[in-house]
Protein backbone atom coordinates (compact mmCIF):
# COMPACT_ATOMS: atom_id res chain seq x y z
CA UNK A 1 0.00 0.00 0.00
CA UNK A 2 1.48 3.40 -0.95
CA UNK A 3 2.45 5.71 1.88
CA UNK A 4 1.21 8.90 0.19
CA UNK A 5 -0.86 9.66 -2.89
CA UNK A 6 -0.63 13.30 -4.01
CA UNK A 7 -3.56 14.21 -6.22
CA UNK A 8 -4.62 17.26 -8.20
CA UNK A 9 -1.15 18.73 -8.47
CA UNK A 10 1.03 20.12 -11.26
CA UNK A 11 4.69 19.36 -11.88
CA UNK A 12 7.32 20.89 -14.14
CA UNK A 13 7.96 18.29 -16.85
CA UNK A 14 9.31 18.59 -20.40
CA UNK A 15 9.59 22.38 -20.16
CA UNK A 16 6.02 23.01 -19.03
CA UNK A 17 3.69 22.66 -16.08
CA UNK A 18 1.56 19.55 -16.42
CA UNK A 19 -1.19 18.01 -14.28
CA UNK A 20 -0.02 14.94 -12.40
CA UNK A 21 -0.41 12.60 -9.47
CA UNK A 22 2.47 11.28 -7.38
CA UNK A 23 2.81 7.99 -5.49
CA UNK A 24 5.33 7.78 -2.65
CA UNK A 25 6.39 4.48 -1.08
CA UNK A 26 9.07 3.86 1.55
CA UNK A 27 10.34 7.41 1.21
CA UNK A 28 10.81 7.26 -2.57
CA UNK A 29 8.80 8.54 -5.52
CA UNK A 30 7.55 5.38 -7.21
CA UNK A 31 5.00 6.67 -9.75
CA UNK A 32 4.25 9.95 -11.50
CA UNK A 33 1.39 10.13 -13.95
CA UNK A 34 -2.17 11.15 -14.64
CA UNK A 35 -5.22 9.46 -13.10
CA UNK A 36 -3.20 6.86 -11.20
CA UNK A 37 -5.27 3.93 -9.97
CA UNK A 38 -4.64 3.26 -6.29
CA UNK A 39 -6.96 1.03 -4.26
CA UNK A 40 -5.88 2.40 -0.89
CA UNK A 41 -3.17 4.48 0.71
CA UNK A 42 -2.01 5.69 4.11
CA UNK A 43 -2.46 9.34 3.19
CA UNK A 44 -4.02 11.29 0.35
CA UNK A 45 -2.93 14.88 -0.21
CA UNK A 46 -5.21 16.89 -2.46
CA UNK A 47 -2.96 19.69 -3.69
CA UNK A 48 -5.90 21.66 -5.06
CA UNK A 49 -4.04 22.47 -8.26
CA UNK A 50 -0.92 23.74 -6.50
CA UNK A 51 2.58 22.91 -7.72
CA UNK A 52 4.65 19.97 -6.51
CA UNK A 53 8.32 20.98 -6.82
CA UNK A 54 11.60 19.47 -5.65
CA UNK A 55 12.34 20.63 -2.12
CA UNK A 56 15.28 22.97 -1.76
CA UNK A 57 18.83 21.89 -0.96
CA UNK A 58 20.65 24.58 1.00
CA UNK A 59 24.37 23.86 0.81
CA UNK A 60 25.38 26.69 3.14
CA UNK A 61 23.93 26.99 6.65
CA UNK A 62 25.40 27.82 10.04
CA UNK A 63 23.18 26.10 12.61
CA UNK A 64 25.53 27.27 15.41
CA UNK A 65 25.60 23.99 17.34
CA UNK A 66 27.74 23.13 19.20
CA UNK A 67 28.81 26.19 21.11
CA UNK A 68 26.42 28.98 20.11
CA UNK A 69 22.96 27.57 20.81
CA UNK A 70 21.59 30.89 22.04
CA UNK A 71 21.63 31.89 18.36
CA UNK A 72 20.39 28.60 16.85
CA UNK A 73 20.52 24.83 17.23
CA UNK A 74 19.97 21.83 15.00
CA UNK A 75 16.28 21.58 15.89
CA UNK A 76 15.32 25.23 15.44
CA UNK A 77 17.47 25.60 12.34
CA UNK A 78 16.04 22.49 10.70
CA UNK A 79 12.48 23.56 11.59
CA UNK A 80 13.15 26.86 9.83
CA UNK A 81 14.45 24.94 6.83
CA UNK A 82 11.39 22.69 6.65
CA UNK A 83 8.97 25.61 7.02
CA UNK A 84 10.66 27.25 4.04
CA UNK A 85 10.59 24.22 1.74
CA UNK A 86 14.17 23.02 2.38
CA UNK A 87 14.60 19.26 2.93
CA UNK A 88 18.42 19.03 2.89
CA UNK A 89 21.07 21.28 4.45
CA UNK A 90 24.86 21.31 4.67
CA UNK A 91 26.27 22.81 7.86
CA UNK A 92 29.49 24.83 7.98
CA UNK A 93 32.40 24.14 10.34
CA UNK A 94 32.81 27.44 12.23
CA UNK A 95 31.10 26.30 15.43
CA UNK A 96 32.62 26.01 18.92
CA UNK A 97 34.63 23.85 18.71
CA UNK A 98 35.17 24.12 14.95
CA UNK A 99 34.70 20.91 12.97
CA UNK A 100 38.39 20.32 12.29
CA UNK A 101 39.10 16.79 13.58
CA UNK A 102 37.39 13.49 14.32
CA UNK A 103 36.36 14.42 17.85
CA UNK A 104 34.64 17.68 16.90
CA UNK A 105 33.02 16.01 13.88
CA UNK A 106 31.57 13.18 15.98
CA UNK A 107 30.31 15.70 18.53
CA UNK A 108 28.45 17.68 15.88
CA UNK A 109 27.13 14.55 14.18
CA UNK A 110 25.67 13.25 17.44
CA UNK A 111 23.89 16.55 18.08
CA UNK A 112 22.54 16.74 14.54
CA UNK A 113 21.29 13.14 14.58
CA UNK A 114 19.41 13.82 17.79
CA UNK A 115 17.76 17.07 16.69
CA UNK A 116 17.56 17.71 12.94
CA UNK A 117 14.19 17.14 11.28
CA UNK A 118 15.64 17.42 7.74
CA UNK A 119 18.47 15.48 6.10
CA UNK A 120 21.91 16.98 6.47
CA UNK A 121 25.55 16.97 5.54
CA UNK A 122 28.44 18.36 7.58
CA UNK A 123 31.47 20.17 6.14
CA UNK A 124 34.96 19.82 7.55
CA UNK A 125 36.90 22.89 8.62
CA UNK A 126 40.26 23.92 7.18
CA UNK A 127 42.76 25.75 9.36
CA UNK A 128 46.29 24.53 10.05
CA UNK A 129 44.88 21.01 10.28
CA UNK A 130 46.05 19.66 6.92
CA UNK A 131 46.98 16.32 8.49
CA UNK A 132 43.39 15.94 9.77
CA UNK A 133 41.63 16.36 6.42
CA UNK A 134 41.98 12.70 5.43
CA UNK A 135 40.37 11.44 8.63
CA UNK A 136 37.52 13.93 8.26
CA UNK A 137 36.99 12.78 4.66
CA UNK A 138 36.86 9.15 5.75
CA UNK A 139 34.34 10.03 8.47
CA UNK A 140 31.94 11.33 5.83
CA UNK A 141 32.19 15.11 5.63
CA UNK A 142 30.36 16.44 2.58
CA UNK A 143 33.10 18.87 1.55
CA UNK A 144 35.80 21.06 3.07
CA UNK A 145 35.12 24.67 4.03
CA UNK A 146 33.95 27.19 3.73
CA UNK A 147 37.67 27.87 3.57
CA UNK A 148 38.08 31.47 4.71
CA UNK A 149 40.57 33.52 2.71
CA UNK A 150 39.76 36.50 4.96
CA UNK A 151 38.64 37.05 8.55
CA UNK A 152 35.00 36.19 9.33
CA UNK A 153 32.86 34.70 12.09
CA UNK A 154 34.74 31.95 13.90
CA UNK A 155 38.28 33.10 13.13
CA UNK A 156 39.07 30.23 10.73
CA UNK A 157 40.77 32.35 8.06
CA UNK A 158 44.06 31.01 6.69
CA UNK A 159 47.07 32.43 4.86
CA UNK A 160 48.00 31.87 1.20
CA UNK A 161 50.50 29.11 1.97
CA UNK A 162 48.00 27.10 4.03
CA UNK A 163 45.33 27.69 1.38
CA UNK A 164 47.53 26.08 -1.29
CA UNK A 165 48.48 23.21 1.03
CA UNK A 166 44.82 22.59 1.80
CA UNK A 167 43.75 22.57 -1.85
CA UNK A 168 46.60 20.21 -2.69
CA UNK A 169 45.48 17.75 0.00
CA UNK A 170 41.81 18.08 -0.98
CA UNK A 171 42.80 17.28 -4.57
CA UNK A 172 44.59 14.11 -3.38
CA UNK A 173 41.45 13.01 -1.53
CA UNK A 174 39.19 13.64 -4.52
CA UNK A 175 37.13 15.92 -2.30
CA UNK A 176 35.46 19.30 -2.82
CA UNK A 177 36.85 22.60 -1.49
CA UNK A 178 34.34 25.37 -0.75
CA UNK A 179 35.84 28.84 -0.67
CA UNK A 180 34.96 32.15 1.02
CA UNK A 181 36.81 34.48 -1.35
CA UNK A 182 37.84 37.84 0.11
CA UNK A 183 41.37 39.21 0.15
CA UNK A 184 42.64 39.61 3.70
CA UNK A 185 45.54 41.91 2.89
CA UNK A 186 43.24 44.40 1.18
CA UNK A 187 40.70 44.15 3.97
CA UNK A 188 43.30 44.99 6.62
CA UNK A 189 44.67 47.93 4.61
CA UNK A 190 41.21 49.41 4.09
CA UNK A 191 40.28 48.84 7.72
CA UNK A 192 43.17 51.12 8.64
CA UNK A 193 42.26 53.65 5.95
CA UNK A 194 38.65 53.92 7.16
CA UNK A 195 39.32 53.51 10.89
CA UNK A 196 37.56 56.80 11.67
CA UNK A 197 34.44 55.89 9.67
CA UNK A 198 31.24 55.45 11.68
CA UNK A 199 28.56 55.10 8.99
CA UNK A 200 27.04 51.68 8.31
CA UNK A 201 28.34 51.49 4.76
CA UNK A 202 31.81 51.40 6.34
CA UNK A 203 31.52 47.62 6.09
CA UNK A 204 31.05 47.76 2.32
CA UNK A 205 34.01 50.14 2.06
CA UNK A 206 36.49 47.85 3.87
CA UNK A 207 35.35 44.82 1.85
CA UNK A 208 34.76 46.42 -1.58
CA UNK A 209 34.12 44.65 -4.88
CA UNK A 210 37.86 44.54 -5.53
CA UNK A 211 38.41 42.63 -2.27
CA UNK A 212 36.28 39.75 -3.56
CA UNK A 213 37.53 40.01 -7.14
CA UNK A 214 41.18 39.75 -6.14
CA UNK A 215 40.53 36.66 -4.03
CA UNK A 216 38.39 34.98 -6.70
CA UNK A 217 41.08 35.56 -9.33
CA UNK A 218 43.77 34.14 -7.06
CA UNK A 219 41.66 31.11 -6.20
CA UNK A 220 40.74 30.47 -9.84
CA UNK A 221 44.41 30.40 -10.81
CA UNK A 222 45.19 27.87 -8.07
CA UNK A 223 42.13 25.74 -8.87
CA UNK A 224 43.22 25.60 -12.52
CA UNK A 225 46.81 24.81 -11.62
CA UNK A 226 45.92 21.99 -9.21
CA UNK A 227 42.79 20.81 -11.06
CA UNK A 228 41.02 20.54 -7.72
CA UNK A 229 37.22 20.47 -7.47
CA UNK A 230 36.06 23.71 -5.88
CA UNK A 231 32.98 25.74 -5.08
CA UNK A 232 32.77 29.48 -4.47
CA UNK A 233 30.46 30.51 -1.64
CA UNK A 234 28.26 33.62 -1.85
CA UNK A 235 29.65 35.44 -4.89
CA UNK A 236 28.42 39.02 -4.68
CA UNK A 237 30.10 41.22 -7.27
CA UNK A 238 29.94 42.19 -10.92
CA UNK A 239 33.66 41.51 -11.24
CA UNK A 240 33.54 38.00 -9.78
CA UNK A 241 30.63 37.01 -12.01
CA UNK A 242 32.61 38.22 -15.02
CA UNK A 243 35.63 36.14 -14.04
CA UNK A 244 33.52 33.04 -13.50
CA UNK A 245 31.74 33.52 -16.82
CA UNK A 246 35.06 33.87 -18.64
CA UNK A 247 36.55 30.74 -17.04
CA UNK A 248 33.46 28.69 -17.85
CA UNK A 249 33.47 29.95 -21.44
CA UNK A 250 37.13 29.00 -21.89
CA UNK A 251 36.50 25.56 -20.45
CA UNK A 252 33.56 25.00 -22.77
CA UNK A 253 35.55 26.20 -25.77
CA UNK A 254 38.22 23.66 -24.88
CA UNK A 255 35.62 20.89 -24.51
CA UNK A 256 36.30 20.67 -20.80
CA UNK A 257 34.15 20.87 -17.72
CA UNK A 258 35.09 23.67 -15.30
CA UNK A 259 36.58 22.47 -12.03
CA UNK A 260 34.38 24.78 -9.97
CA UNK A 261 30.83 25.83 -9.21
CA UNK A 262 29.49 28.89 -7.40
CA UNK A 263 26.54 30.11 -5.38
CA UNK A 264 24.77 33.38 -4.68
CA UNK A 265 22.65 34.25 -1.65
CA UNK A 266 19.19 35.85 -1.49
CA UNK A 267 20.58 38.72 0.59
CA UNK A 268 22.98 39.63 -2.20
CA UNK A 269 20.19 39.27 -4.77
CA UNK A 270 17.41 41.16 -3.01
CA UNK A 271 19.23 43.63 -0.72
CA UNK A 272 21.72 46.34 -1.65
CA UNK A 273 23.78 49.19 -0.26
CA UNK A 274 20.56 51.22 -0.34
CA UNK A 275 19.38 49.06 2.58
CA UNK A 276 22.16 50.18 4.92
CA UNK A 277 20.03 53.09 6.16
CA UNK A 278 17.06 50.80 6.88
CA UNK A 279 18.98 47.86 8.34
CA UNK A 280 22.02 49.39 10.01
CA UNK A 281 24.20 46.66 11.52
CA UNK A 282 21.39 44.15 10.88
CA UNK A 283 22.56 44.30 7.26
CA UNK A 284 26.16 43.39 8.11
CA UNK A 285 27.38 40.19 6.49
CA UNK A 286 30.49 38.91 4.72
CA UNK A 287 30.79 39.66 1.85
CA UNK A 288 28.84 42.88 2.43
CA UNK A 289 25.87 44.47 0.69
CA UNK A 290 26.60 45.53 -2.89
CA UNK A 291 25.43 48.17 -5.36
CA UNK A 292 22.81 47.86 -8.08
CA UNK A 293 25.28 47.00 -10.87
CA UNK A 294 26.45 43.92 -8.97
CA UNK A 295 22.89 42.84 -8.27
CA UNK A 296 22.04 43.08 -11.96
CA UNK A 297 25.11 40.97 -12.76
CA UNK A 298 24.06 38.33 -10.23
CA UNK A 299 20.56 38.10 -11.71
CA UNK A 300 22.01 37.78 -15.20
CA UNK A 301 24.37 35.11 -13.92
CA UNK A 302 21.48 33.11 -12.52
CA UNK A 303 19.62 33.26 -15.80
CA UNK A 304 22.50 32.41 -18.14
CA UNK A 305 23.93 29.57 -16.05
CA UNK A 306 27.08 31.35 -14.90
CA UNK A 307 25.94 30.96 -11.29
CA UNK A 308 25.14 27.35 -10.41
CA UNK A 309 22.98 27.61 -7.33
CA UNK A 310 21.37 29.70 -4.62
CA UNK A 311 22.26 29.10 -0.95
CA UNK A 312 21.18 31.02 2.13
CA UNK A 313 24.42 31.40 4.14
CA UNK A 314 21.99 31.24 7.09
CA UNK A 315 24.06 32.85 9.85
CA UNK A 316 21.76 33.83 12.74
CA UNK A 317 22.61 36.21 15.57
CA UNK A 318 20.26 37.51 18.25
CA UNK A 319 18.79 40.99 17.91
CA UNK A 320 20.70 42.10 21.00
CA UNK A 321 23.97 41.09 19.32
CA UNK A 322 23.20 42.90 16.09
CA UNK A 323 21.81 46.07 17.68
CA UNK A 324 25.28 47.59 18.05
CA UNK A 325 27.47 49.92 16.03
CA UNK A 326 28.67 48.57 12.68
CA UNK A 327 32.14 47.66 13.95
CA UNK A 328 31.03 45.78 17.04
CA UNK A 329 28.08 43.87 15.57
CA UNK A 330 28.80 40.34 14.27
CA UNK A 331 28.47 39.55 10.57
CA UNK A 332 25.66 37.32 9.33
CA UNK A 333 21.91 37.23 8.72
CA UNK A 334 19.29 34.47 9.00
CA UNK A 335 17.91 33.15 5.71
CA UNK A 336 17.27 29.40 5.45
CA UNK A 337 13.50 29.76 5.86
CA UNK A 338 13.17 32.59 3.34
CA UNK A 339 15.43 31.23 0.56
CA UNK A 340 12.80 29.24 -1.37
CA UNK A 341 9.92 31.68 -0.69
CA UNK A 342 11.98 34.60 -2.05
CA UNK A 343 13.07 32.62 -5.11
CA UNK A 344 9.48 31.56 -5.80
CA UNK A 345 8.42 35.20 -5.55
CA UNK A 346 11.19 36.04 -8.03
CA UNK A 347 9.68 33.52 -10.44
CA UNK A 348 6.26 35.06 -9.89
CA UNK A 349 7.73 38.46 -10.78
CA UNK A 350 9.46 37.11 -13.92
CA UNK A 351 12.96 37.71 -12.58
CA UNK A 352 13.85 34.16 -13.62
CA UNK A 353 11.92 31.17 -15.02
CA UNK A 354 10.63 28.32 -12.88
CA UNK A 355 12.84 25.83 -14.73
CA UNK A 356 15.96 27.76 -13.75
CA UNK A 357 14.84 28.16 -10.15
CA UNK A 358 14.47 24.36 -9.90
CA UNK A 359 17.98 23.87 -11.28
CA UNK A 360 19.43 26.47 -8.90
CA UNK A 361 17.81 25.18 -5.72
CA UNK A 362 17.74 21.39 -6.14
CA UNK A 363 19.37 19.67 -9.12
CA UNK A 364 22.58 21.70 -9.34
CA UNK A 365 23.32 21.65 -5.58
CA UNK A 366 22.73 17.89 -5.48
CA UNK A 367 25.09 17.29 -8.40
CA UNK A 368 27.87 19.63 -7.21
CA UNK A 369 27.93 18.22 -3.67
CA UNK A 370 27.49 14.56 -4.59
CA UNK A 371 24.00 14.26 -3.14
CA UNK A 372 22.48 12.99 -6.38
CA UNK A 373 24.14 9.61 -5.74
CA UNK A 374 22.05 9.47 -2.55
CA UNK A 375 18.80 10.12 -4.39
CA UNK A 376 18.59 13.86 -3.85
CA UNK A 377 17.80 16.73 -6.18
CA UNK A 378 14.99 15.58 -8.46
CA UNK A 379 11.27 14.99 -8.37
CA UNK A 380 11.54 11.76 -10.34
CA UNK A 381 10.78 8.06 -9.90
CA UNK A 382 13.49 6.39 -7.83
CA UNK A 383 14.61 9.53 -6.05
CA UNK A 384 13.86 10.54 -2.46
CA UNK A 385 10.42 12.05 -2.04
CA UNK A 386 11.79 15.44 -1.01
CA UNK A 387 9.25 17.92 -2.29
CA UNK A 388 7.20 20.97 -1.53
CA UNK A 389 3.61 21.78 -2.44
CA UNK A 390 3.13 25.46 -3.10
CA UNK A 391 0.59 27.84 -4.59
CA UNK A 392 2.65 30.33 -6.63
CA UNK A 393 -0.15 32.89 -6.52
CA UNK A 394 -0.02 33.05 -2.73
CA UNK A 395 2.31 36.04 -2.33
CA UNK A 396 2.57 37.26 1.24
CA UNK A 397 4.89 39.60 3.14
CA UNK A 398 7.67 38.09 5.22
CA UNK A 399 7.26 38.76 8.94
CA UNK A 400 9.79 37.91 11.61
CA UNK A 401 7.09 36.65 13.96
CA UNK A 402 6.14 33.90 11.49
CA UNK A 403 9.67 32.49 11.21
CA UNK A 404 11.31 29.71 13.24
CA UNK A 405 14.94 30.69 13.68
CA UNK A 406 16.07 31.64 17.17
CA UNK A 407 17.36 34.89 15.67
CA UNK A 408 13.87 36.39 15.92
CA UNK A 409 14.37 38.87 13.05
CA UNK A 410 14.90 38.94 9.30
CA UNK A 411 16.52 41.43 6.91
CA UNK A 412 13.68 40.65 4.47
CA UNK A 413 10.89 42.02 6.67
CA UNK A 414 7.89 43.01 4.53
CA UNK A 415 9.26 41.61 1.27
CA UNK A 416 7.05 39.41 -0.95
CA UNK A 417 7.43 35.65 -0.62
CA UNK A 418 5.67 32.40 -1.49
CA UNK A 419 5.76 29.92 1.38
CA UNK A 420 4.98 26.20 0.98
CA UNK A 421 1.79 24.57 2.21
CA UNK A 422 3.59 21.23 2.59
CA UNK A 423 7.21 20.15 2.82
CA UNK A 424 8.03 16.45 2.52
CA UNK A 425 11.36 14.87 3.40
CA UNK A 426 11.84 11.27 2.24
CA UNK A 427 8.10 10.89 1.93
CA UNK A 428 7.31 12.20 5.40
CA UNK A 429 5.33 15.40 5.86
CA UNK A 430 7.60 17.57 8.01
CA UNK A 431 5.71 20.85 7.50
CA UNK A 432 2.02 21.32 6.84
CA UNK A 433 -0.26 24.33 7.03
CA UNK A 434 1.82 26.32 9.45
CA UNK A 435 3.16 23.66 11.81
CA UNK A 436 6.04 21.21 12.22
CA UNK A 437 4.70 17.69 11.86
CA UNK A 438 7.58 15.50 13.15
CA UNK A 439 9.78 14.92 16.17
CA UNK A 440 13.41 15.98 16.54
CA UNK A 441 16.02 13.61 15.15
CA UNK A 442 14.23 12.16 12.11
CA UNK A 443 16.73 13.78 9.76
CA UNK A 444 19.29 11.50 8.11
CA UNK A 445 23.04 12.08 7.91
CA UNK A 446 24.09 12.13 4.25
CA UNK A 447 27.56 10.61 4.19
CA UNK A 448 30.13 12.21 1.92
CA UNK A 449 31.71 10.01 -0.72
CA UNK A 450 34.93 9.67 1.28
CA UNK A 451 33.05 7.52 3.78
CA UNK A 452 32.42 4.96 1.04
CA UNK A 453 35.74 5.08 -0.75
CA UNK A 454 36.54 1.66 -2.13
CA UNK A 455 33.00 0.38 -1.70
CA UNK A 456 30.61 -0.52 -4.49
CA UNK A 457 27.91 2.10 -4.67
CA UNK A 458 24.65 2.39 -6.51
CA UNK A 459 24.72 5.88 -7.98
CA UNK A 460 22.26 8.14 -9.70
CA UNK A 461 23.47 9.13 -13.16
CA UNK A 462 22.76 12.57 -14.54
CA UNK A 463 20.51 12.15 -17.58
CA UNK A 464 18.47 14.63 -19.55
CA UNK A 465 17.80 18.19 -18.48
CA UNK A 466 14.97 20.22 -17.09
Amino acid sequence: MPDIHIKNTRIYYHNSLQPAEIIIEHGKVTKIGKDLRVSSTDMVIDAGGSLALPAGIDVHVHFREPGMTLKENWYTGSCAAAAGGIATVIDQPNTIPPTTDSRSFEQKLKLARGKSIVDFGINGGVTGNIEKLKELWRLGVTAFGEIFMAESTGGLNINEETFEEALTEIKKLGALATIHAEDEKMRLELEQLFKGEVSCDYHSKVRPNACEALAVQSALELISQLEVRAHFCHLSTLEAVGMVRKEKYLAKRGNKKPHFTCEVTPHHLFLSTRDWERLGAFGKMNPPLRGSHSIKALVNGLNDGTIDMVASDHAPHLESEKDLDIRAAPSGVPGVETLMPLMLAAVRKNILPLSQMIMLTSRNPAKAFGLNRLGKGRLEVGFDADLMIVNPRNLQPIRADMLHSKAGWTPFEGMDAVFPDYTLSRGEVVWVEGSINVKPGRGKFLEGSGKRSGEDEEGFEETGSD
